[in-house]
């Protein structure tokens, strides 16, 4: 087989890319082996096992031990909704999404201190070693892990009132609109930057996935007044969720 300028692992991969695509190579099936690849495209051992890699960085494939490598079932992506809209309740948008009748969504949290990190810091605008409250969220659905949050609230801002804590107290659990609003600071402007990245072996660990899945990352920050009050990391599984925007026409 020629191949061009393209490096020949990639063009192996492609080939076997398609082949799972169009159900000649269904899930469960066990991928050809190494020998087999290098004498159907007439490549070496080095290029078979590279393009063996590719497909399971890719999370198309998986390595069984002692069996093989076989093509993974691939889960018909769900959809995470945001949204530019908040009802009275100042709910968060995964809150608003669970007061449907069918959906079955749980949550759990921690919340602690720390002192902010230099990316931290920058975010809200503050001094390294500043005290703020994260919190981190997994969001499960069904009982299947979802997503991931981890917010970070400067003290300066929450400290000594009755919202310190997300998830505790008079107001515990509501979105933070209402949050700041109970403490005089309005909130008036939110950014959300989505991006791809490799997951760490704790996200992925968290998340039911396997190490090389891609997850999507929005880093989300609150701002009253031009004065980041709240700014958070949402990571979500790209191989079984779709983000979704509504946003506002003004």
């Amino acid at each position: 087989m020629t191949f061009g300028e393209q490096p020949a692992y990639l063009r192996v991969a492609s080939d076997l890319r398609e082949k799972i695509a169009n159900g000649s190579l269904p899930p469960h099936t066990r991928l050809p082996s190494q020998a087999r690849i290098r004498e159907e495209y007439g490549v070496s051992d080095t290029v078979a096992l590279e393009a063996r890699k590719v497909l399971m960085a890719e999370g198309l494939v998986e390595g069984r031990s002692g069996s093989g490598t076989y093509v993974r079932e691939r889960p018909v992506p769900r959809r995470v909704a945001r949204s530019g809209f908040r009802p009275p309740s100042g709910a968060s948008p995964f809150r608003q999404e669970q007061a449907a009748e069918d959906a079955r969504g749980t949550w759990e949290s921690s919340t602690e201190q720390e002192a902010a990190t230099p990316e931290i810091a920058a975010r809200l605008d503050i001094k390294t070693g500043d005290r703020v409250m994260r919190t981190r969220y997994v969001f499960r659905d069904a009982g299947e892990p979802m997503m991931l949050s981890t917010s970070w609230e400067p003290l300066e801002v929450t400290g000594r009132t009755p919202v310190m804590l997300p998830e505790e107290g008079p107001l515990g659990g509501c979105g933070v609109v209402e949050r700041m609003a109970a403490i005089d600071v309005v909130v008036d402007n939110v950014t959300e930057e989505v991006g791809a990245r490799p997951g760490l072996a704790e996200e992925l660990l968290a998340l039911g996935g396997v190490p090389g899945h891609v997850v999507m990352v929005i880093e989300r920050t609150y701002y009253a007044s031009g004065r980041a009050v709240e700014t958070a990391d949402v990571v979500v599984p790209a191989d079984r969720y779709r983000i979704a925007y509504h946003l506002p026409v003004k």
